[in-house]
């Protein structure tokens, strides 16, 4: 089977679909609703439609979501370079300016609560409030403790050359739906909303490259640690966030665990609130949609 377009990525719905120019590339989006900006950055192994039901909620409550697919993920740009935190915080930064706004909402699970973090760190005016989904903050894994070092074992196999890039095209991306059940939580997976994300997911990560590129998100996590680059971003980023925080966390969250997220409260300087969701794992806003969206949608409104 050919690999798909990066048109497919194109999911019709209440949504308009756009692209906008930030920080050297371009970069898709999803946008419903009228009113403050929220933006969503999504994580690893998905593209914008993850935040599905976000869109239509936030919008009903009058906030103007916007959805992006995150650089080398979906429609947007896939160049060679520029995936560290450093260049993805910064396309975060000029995505809210492109938009037409001084500052945004933002909300990020997974990969997306990183550049969230990092965001608050080095561009703090862009901010309004962070709101981290299934994330931690970028030094609670700088060194981290024995049962979530033992969690991210799966991170080593990612710096393989090539191979993983394989692992997760082949059979039509049959590796990615293993990883969404493995990282939920126990209900999710029967369900026919469950289903569908596998299947999209499965195609996105079949468009040409993205598989690379979303390896390199790690690869750089990994090698900046033995750089004089991965200590500049320490110090960088240890700023604390000065915005409101809220993180809303899967007490069951096999990769990023609990108890790590909960030391992200250290680089904090103003309100925070950690709300733990029972039964839940990596993926709250999909799993537990409506109490995701009503979490966000309360700190926002704060």
């Amino acid at each position: 089977m050919g690999r798909p377009e990066p048109s497919a990525v194109r999911v019709p719905g209440p949504w308009r679909h756009g692209e906008v120019s930030a920080n050297g590339i371009r970069l898709h989006t999803a946008e419903l609703g009228s009113g403050p900006l929220v933006v969503l950055l999504h994580g690893f192994p998905e593209f914008w439609w993850s935040w599905r039901h976000q869109l239509t909620g936030l919008a009903e409550r009058g906030f103007r979501a916007v959805a992006v697919d995150l650089r080398g993920y979906g429609a947007s740009d896939k160049p060679p370079r520029g995936y560290d935190l450093w260049t993805l915080a910064g396309d975060a930064a000029g995505l809210v300016r492109a938009l037409g706004e001084a500052e945004a909402h933002v909300v990020g699970h997974d990969w997306g609560g990183l550049i969230g973090w990092t965001l608050a760190a080095l561009h703090p005016r862009r901010v309004r409030t962070l709101t981290v989904v299934g994330g931690v903050h970028p030094l609670a894994l700088r060194f981290p403790r024995p049962p979530q070092l033992r969690a991210c074992g799966y991170v080593a196999g990612f710096q393989l050359p090539r191979w993983p890039e394989r692992s997760l095209r082949r059979d039509d991306g049959a590796r990615v739906e293993r990883i969404m059940r493995a990282w939920s939580g126990p209900e999710w997976p029967g369900t026919a909303d469950f289903a569908e994300a596998a299947r999209r997911n499965r195609e996105a990560v079949r468009i040409s490259t993205v598989a690379h590129c979303s390896m390199e998100y790690y690869r750089w996590a990994v090698r900046s640690r033995l750089r004089a680059e991965g200590r500049r971003f320490a110090a960088a980023v240890a700023r604390p966030a000065e915005t409101p925080v809220l993180q809303v966390h899967g007490a069951d969250d096999p990769c990023l665990l609990e108890a790590t997220a909960r030391l992200s409260r250290r680089w904090t300087a103003g309100p925070f609130r950690h709300e733990s969701l029972p039964g839940t794992g990596h993926f709250p806003h999909q799993e537990r949609p409506v109490a995701t969206t009503e979490a966000i949608a309360a700190h926002l409104t704060a």
